[in-house]
């Protein structure tokens, strides 16, 4: 699967945030986080994420010799398994880019965004 579909979908809908997991060069996770309104400004349609960045210079540092990444987002609003409560792990491939027209959307919603995360889905995984 490299759309997000069905539950994942909803709750990504409604997430209120997003971490962003990245390796470093000594192997060690890194991890940032953005508002999952931020990603629903930028469309949550097809095989792709959009991310508009601000910071994240450690995390491009980590793309960069590295282009796996994950997401982990989650919500009470969304009926778990148990109880409220549901995630969803998003692990793919990313690229910051800092032109183009992805880049441009974003810098239209996002005027502080000095580039886009672009995350290529590859598979998606529910939690809880």
């Amino acid at each position: 699967m490299n759309q997000i579909e069905g539950i994942c979908r909803e709750v990504v809908e409604k997430s209120e945030w997003v971490a962003i997991a990245t390796v470093g060069p000594d192997g060690a996770p890194h991890v940032v986080a953005t508002w999952g309104d931020y990603i629903r400004q930028l469309g949550i349609d097809g095989p792709i994420l959009r991310i508009p960045v601000g910071g994240m210079n450690r995390t491009e540092a980590n793309l960069q010799l590295d282009s796996r990444v994950e997401l982990l987002c989650g919500t009470r609003q969304v009926q778990g398994i148990r109880s409220s409560g549901k995630g969803c792990s998003i692990v793919g491939r990313a690229e910051m880019q800092r032109s183009g027209p992805e880049f441009d959307a974003a810098k239209a919603k996002f005027p502080w965004a000095r580039a886009v995360l672009i995350v290529h889905i590859g598979n998606i995984t529910p939690q809880l």
